[in-house]
């Protein structure tokens, strides 16, 4: 009512303002009023008939108005913008989107364990106090596991067990012994008992690792085995693995790995190779100075407890994916559960004590759980995850994809892909095919997740986002003195957003790469995204110049032969490094005195003379040479091994370098040996005061 009255209140002071006007009109004959609505008003809305006008006018034809949207681009050809305005138009998708959701096969035997929970636990606090405990009897159970597993039984006469990693050796790779091999005496009368992990058959070298004149890569360096004859112990050169001459004597087990002794043997000639036990030893038909074999017979209890771990793990994030609803509290706990059974079960690296190992995947953990925040809140695996009720398929489908992922050095072992680079995959036999296989199947898979999105309208805003992280990745390429490297945990994460859509697709693509990115970190740590050209080489030929050897002199009853160089290709090199069948023999400086054999008068060096050790001379036993400039403290590469047959016969080096004299290097991808890893026992040995 109280509208009403205000309308009448208006018309009411309209029509005392129209009386007022015809009293001043009847006063006035000059004035003329004529009203709005008379046809002889003015036109007052000039602009409004302007519009009025246009729009009668005829249609602009489509292809004008074409042209003038991209007056800009008038040099991209008339269809090709048709296409690009349908490809843009496409991206937005139907008009009604559809929102994808995955209705369980079989609903209520997948949501059987939710209704148990419901009849049995239908308070918030009994289920957290459950969880609780379930947490608990994890920790316990896995703690004990590991604990127990890392107890080491005595050997009679040779004391407690050692525990080695598969990439430890006697013999320190790159010269890491010293000249003449004093830093790693003594080379025979000694020996230790020691423990290996499972999984050692395929520990391999990436990079080439010369043994004499043949290089050794992609494979376990196993040197030497059981003579030929059959008779008589395996003995391996001093620079072979332990733990894959273990398996290849049959001492311990692939698989579980297990325990033994290993004794020291000293100079030994004419190594063996065989077949045996998965690997393929390399043969050598000079001698080394140290050699070891292992002890028949011993009696030790050693077990590798990576395999009960890794069940209980399963058993306990299984049941969790059963019976945890909740999208949160079912990523965390997977995500915890994985991380420490890669980092302290499935795939550790090398670590004298169970305390350094746990302190280094602390260390990784802490950030690692930050970025796991990111991938759940912001990169999708919460939409993915939320009100999904399909408890059996997310089981086997995301927490089954994870592990598998997780497990990248035992599920994708047999793809011959160490390393994403161009020298692996160019020189490892196999890659290229199956890289061709990879991108194929990744490219029929991001089809398939592109159509999803686009009928979740939801395709333009993910090309956005990948356009942007194309541009950063073409950043990173074009920096100056810096190599982009995708680890695993960066491939994990850029292709993670590409699965936030409840499919079951997307599940099990989520699982692997959060699986892939677990691994990545637990194993190897946040390496960066950029490195440097000599972080990206490691041990790999440097590409320095190679001393030319001038053809040596060999003396008359075939004890000695003498090389001499030409002159270094720059005032910087002022010395040579030798290797005399492996074995740094010598390091000489040109300007040492002329007291040093092979000096002339000015005491300057120029050649150098080696003589054939005793109880060698006259022998069959070849010996194999290579050189390198030396640079102060720094060795460049090596030359490509020569012949000397111990007569007059010498076979000159082919072109190329061989190995740079340091120790193996893995960058962080793949079953490689790391000079973390292949830094020798000796020091280790000595600082426990074996």
């Amino acid at each position: 009512m109280g509208g009403n009255q205000d309308i009448e209140r208006e018309a009411g002071v309209n029509s005392d303002s129209s009386a007022t006007t015809s009293t001043a009109a009847s006063s006035n004959a000059n004035i003329l009023i004529i009203e709005n609505n008379h046809p002889d008003a003015p036109i007052r809305d000039a602009a409004g008939r302007e519009v009025d006008e246009a729009d009668s006018s005829p249609p602009t034809p489509r292809f004008i108005q074409d042209e003038n949207s991209w007056k800009r681009f008038k040099w991209v050809p008339y269809p090709v913008r048709r296409w690009i305005k349908a490809g843009v138009k496409w991206t937005e998708g139907p008009p009604v989107p559809r929102r994808f959701r995955i209705k369980p096969l079989f609903p209520q035997v997948q949501q059987f364990p939710i209704v148990l929970l419901d009849k049995y636990l239908p308070k918030k606090l009994h289920r957290a106090a459950l969880v609780l405990v379930l947490y608990a009897v994890w920790i316990l159970a896995f703690a004990f596991t590991l604990k127990n597993g890392q107890s080491v039984s005595e050997i009679a006469e040779w004391g407690r067990l050692v525990k080695i990693g598969c990439g430890s050796t006697y013999w320190i790779p790159g010269n890491g012994c010293g000249l003449d091999g004093i830093g790693c005496r003594p080379f025979d009368d000694g020996g230790f008992p020691f423990r290996c992990p499972g999984n050692c058959g395929s520990y391999q070298v990436l990079n080439p690792h010369a043994v004499g004149d043949q290089e050794v890569v992609y494979k376990p360096l196993v040197v030497g085995g059981p003579p030929a004859d059959g008779d008589g112990p395996a003995i391996y050169r001093g620079d072979s693995f332990i733990c894959g001459s273990a398996i290849h004597a049959g001492v311990i087990s692939d698989s579980t790995g297990g325990c033994g002794v290993v004794r020291l043997v000293g100079l030994q000639s004419n190594y063996n190779s065989t077949k045996r036990n998965g690997i393929t030893s390399v043969p050598f038909d000079s001698y080394f100075p140290l050699s070891f074999t292992f002890e028949p017979d011993v009696q030790c209890s050693s077990r590798d407890p990576r395999w009960s771990l890794l069940a209980i793990s399963v058993v306990f994030t299984t049941v969790f994916s059963l019976f945890v609803s909740h999208p949160g509290l079912f990523f965390f706990t997977q995500f915890n559960g994985l991380f420490w059974t890669v980092g302290l079960a499935m795939d550790t690296p090398n670590y004298t004590d169970l305390a350094s190992l746990f302190s280094r995947e602390i260390g990784l953990y802490l950030p690692a759980m930050f970025v796991a925040w990111v991938m759940y809140d912001k990169m999708g695996i919460r939409r993915t995850l939320k009100g999904l009720t399909a408890h059996i398929e997310k089981t086997i489908l995301w927490l089954g994809g994870a592990w598998v992922g997780s497990l990248t050095n035992y599920t994708f072992d047999f793809i011959p892909i160490q390393r994403l680079n161009s020298h692996d995959i160019n020189q490892q036999p196999g890659a290229k095919a199956a890289l061709a296989i990879i991108i194929i199947v990744l490219f029929f898979i991001v089809m398939f997740q592109i159509w999803f999105f686009r009928q979740e309208a939801r395709l333009r805003s993910h090309l956005k986002l990948y356009g942007l992280f194309a541009i950063g990745l073409i950043i990173c390429l074009v920096l100056p003195d810096l190599n982009l490297r995708i680890h695993h945990y960066i491939l994990a994460l850029l292709l993670l957003p590409g699965t936030s859509i409840q499919t079951r697709p997307s599940l099990l693509f989520q699982g692997l790469l959060l699986g892939l990115f677990i691994n990545g970190i637990a194993r190897w740590g946040f390496d960066p995204v950029l490195q440097t050209a000599l972080a990206l080489r490691g041990d790999a030929p440097m590409q320095s110049p190679l001393p030319v050897i001038n053809e040596p002199e060999i003396e008359a009853n075939n004890k000695s032969i003498t090389f001499s160089w030409e002159e270094p290709p720059s005032e910087l090199y002022d010395g040579i490094s030798v290797l005399v069948n492996d074995v740094e023999r010598f390091r000489s400086y040109f300007d040492d005195s002329k007291d040093v054999p092979g000096g002339v008068g000015d005491g300057v060096v120029s050649n150098v003379t080696w003589t054939r050790p005793r109880g060698l001379v006259g022998g069959e036993e070849p010996e194999y040479f290579r050189f390198a400039w030396v640079m102060g403290g720094t060795r460049g590469d090596y030359t490509k091994a020569g012949r000397w047959d111990g007569g007059e016969g010498w076979t000159e080096m082919r072109p190329g370098p061989a190995l740079k004299g340091r120790g193996e290097g893995d960058d962080g991808e793949g079953r490689g040996v790391g000079m973390e890893e292949a830094r020798g026992v000796m020091g280790d040995l000595r600082k426990r005061g074996v």
